[in-house]
């Protein structure tokens, strides 16, 4: 009784309410819940610490940021669906569809940003990826654990300069590649084969947004491309979506680390991930994690995680991807 209690408590205030309602939305940093609903840090701190000791929202601090999201405890999920289930009165729907639309506009901001980013950096991409572990070493250990099975239909999410097609593409029976800058694509493009024909398609897009139907890629990868999503888990969802059964996804990026210039000055939304994190967001989309390797840095440590969309079936092929 007495937790039921804290949590009713905890909900007995308009901004909780706001706060709960963006949570069902997104993972969120409390920075931009406070820009959202127009309230300081430290007030909306204070709220949040309500909600957590209520037990309904889990925080996750990773470097100056504190990230926010709804808690999967199953003494709460009643709560929350009591919560979807009430019916709004007017006036909730006008300030729960103005927050959403606040919320829309700050991630439209940070989008903005690192599409500048994107383009005043495009030629010296791979010069900026090198800084950490040395490229060579990455690119040796995802053709390892890609092994000897058929690549399939490629999709590079985040193609860059497009060296992961580069490297995988002549073993693939045809490759899709995608970034949101123009520019990039422009340097991808440039490393296309002569004798590409239509096998190659370069797609203007977005990972939040896959422009391919259901279950038509077989191996998806994405290189150092993670780190800058708002959604994380939106995006291996929608890769999920468009992978066939059986298909692989190759996610390459940071451990978990403290670096937050690479926030302020990379426009990183995330500083790395955790293997608990992946394989989460891994199991809720339907892929089973098979593979995790490490690959330690002077400074930062690079993760390779290998999922499978569930249903499986290895077709094992001569010889292995080659550079």
């Amino acid at each position: 009784m007495a937790a039921a209690l804290d949590i009713f408590r905890a909900l007995g205030d308009p901004t909780r309410l706001r706060i709960v309602h963006l949570l069902r939305a997104m993972e969120l940093a409390v920075g931009e819940i406070a820009v959202v609903v127009g309230q300081s840090q430290p007030r909306v701190s204070r709220h949040v610490r309500i909600l957590a000791e209520a037990g309904l929202v889990e925080r996750r601090k990773e470097g100056n940021w504190v990230f926010l999201r709804l808690s999967r405890d199953s003494r709460t999920a009643p709560f929350l669906t009591l919560f979807d289930a009430l019916e709004p009165s007017a006036n909730e729907q006008l300030w729960q569809q103005a927050d959403l639309a606040r919320l829309a506009a700050v991630r439209a901001d940070r989008s903005r940003a690192a599409e500048a980013y994107f383009a005043e950096r495009a030629e010296e991409w791979d010069a900026i990826r090198s800084l950490h572990v040395p490229e060579d070493e990455v690119e040796a250990a995802m053709t390892a654990l890609l092994g000897q099975e058929p690549i399939g239909h490629l999709l590079d999410i985040g193609t860059g300069t497009g060296r992961m097609i580069e490297l995988f593409g002549p073993a693939a029976d045809q490759v899709t590649a995608l970034d949101r800058s123009p520019d990039m694509l422009r340097l991808a493009r440039a490393k296309l084969p002569q004798d590409a024909g239509d096998k190659y398609a370069l797609l203007l897009g977005d990972f939040s947004a896959l422009p391919l139907e259901a279950g038509s890629v077989d191996t998806i990868v994405l290189h150092q491309v993670l780190h800058y999503a708002q959604v994380p888990e939106a995006v291996i969802a929608e890769a999920a979506r468009v992978m066939e059964t059986g298909g692989r996804l190759l996610i390459a990026d940071f451990a978990p680390h403290e670096r937050e210039e690479l926030r302020l000055r990379d426009q990183h939304a995330r500083l790395g991930f955790s293997d608990e994190q992946i394989g989460t967001w891994f199991g809720d989309a339907g892929i089973d994690l098979e593979r995790v390797e490490s690959l330690p840095g002077q400074q930062l440590t690079v993760q390779l995680w290998l999922g499978r969309r569930r249903g499986a079936r290895i077709v094992p092929i001569e010889g292995r991807i080659s550079a």
